[in-house]
């Protein structure tokens, strides 16, 4: 398995890049999680939509500290949804932990995104920039659905903080989210062909159980 990784300079651990104040707690609870969905943000949800539905996001739709489900995976917090997967789909729990471990696994715990400044922070440290829209690209999947990766490019910040992201969270139009799945790498055209890892983030606010409680809702 390979985990997505940062790669960090010896001086970014340095205090000074360190950040470790939270933004405040109104900050992660203005996120939406309410279950209640039209149809058409069904249909969305599942990846089908028309190219005229798309519309163009702001880098504020994340905004706030997000936290990695990969250790709630690893110590077993998950195991309900592992659990609910294999009862109601075709693999097995363990064939669902290989194919979750996969996905979700990566050594970055948090992300702060503040502005236009995304902040990575692994067991290393902590690096930073700032990033500006780079588009979407429409991806169309296997089984005919399809899904939109917004594009933020790095226009400034540490050398080891990646030279693009892109947000994948079942949505075409503005709108805050309550979790997302995010790819990174310095070269744009390879990140859109990762399609087997996809670290996936909660608000820091959540606690496992609520994690849980979240996932089994979809």
């Amino acid at each position: 398995m390979t985990k997505t990784k940062l790669i960090s300079l010896p001086a970014l651990a340095a205090g000074a890049l360190l950040l470790s104040a939270a933004l405040p707690a109104a900050a992660a609870s203005t996120h939406n999680h309410s279950h209640e969905q039209t149809e058409a943000a069904k249909r969305i949800y599942k990846g089908y939509f028309e190219d005229s539905e798309i519309q163009p996001r702001p880098l504020s739709d994340w905004e706030g500290d997000w936290q990695s489900v990969f250790p709630y995976l690893e110590n077993g917090t998950l195991d309900p949804v592992l659990e609910d997967r294999a009862a109601h789909g075709s693999k097995t729990v363990e064939e669902y932990r290989a194919y979750y471990t996969t996905g979700y696994g990566t050594d970055t715990d948090s992300i702060r995104i503040d502005g236009q400044t995304v902040s990575f922070t692994t067991d290393a440290g902590t690096v930073s920039g700032t990033y500006v829209s780079d588009g979407h690209e429409i991806l169309t999947y296997d089984k005919g659905n399809r899904g939109v990766r917004y594009i933020f490019r790095k226009e400034s910040g540490d050398a080891a903080a990646p030279g693009y992201i892109q947000f994948s969270d079942h949505r075409i139009a503005p709108e805050e989210v309550s979790h997302y799945h995010l790819y990174w790498g310095d070269v744009r055209a390879e990140v859109l062909k990762e399609l087997t890892n996809w670290p996936t983030y909660y608000p820091a606010s959540m606690s496992g159980e609520d994690i849980v409680h979240e996932m089994l809702a979809h």
